[in-house]
């Protein structure tokens, strides 16, 4: 099985309004952000896929994201905006972009610091 793995970032703003201890507060994160694309076969071109393809569309996921209220954004308006769901969120959007024959999204993991990430996949 070959993986690729791309990193990008973006800046925004949540509440987390279910939480009591401070992140129930207005702040906000630089984040970092890690998409895992895995498959078995290479192309002709000795490729599983283009970088390129897997950070552009990342690019225009994070896009909608990046210095914005997140609370405000469609898909977080009924969800908190963790770092689990924003992780969940980039997966899910991607899995529709880049699912192609014999390639499958892996991973994606949202950095919200240094020390503390999450991540979400499908089995």
């Amino acid at each position: 099985m070959y993986e690729l793995k791309i990193t990008s970032q973006f800046a925004a703003a949540h509440q987390l309004r279910a939480l009591v201890g401070g992140c129930e507060n207005l702040h906000g994160h630089n984040w970092k952000v890690e998409v895992t694309v895995v498959g078995d076969t290479l192309g002709d071109d000795g490729l599983l896929m283009d970088f390129r393809v897997i950070k552009d569309h990342t690019k225009a996921i994070l896009d909608d994201l990046d210095h914005k209220f997140l609370n405000e954004i469609g898909a977080f308006k009924s969800m908190e905006p963790s770092s689990e769901n924003i992780a969940r969120h980039i997966f899910e959007t991607l899995r529709d972009r880049l699912d192609v024959d014999g390639i499958r999204m892996g991973k994606v993991t949202a950095w919200e610091s240094e020390s503390a990430c999450a991540s979400y996949t499908e089995s």
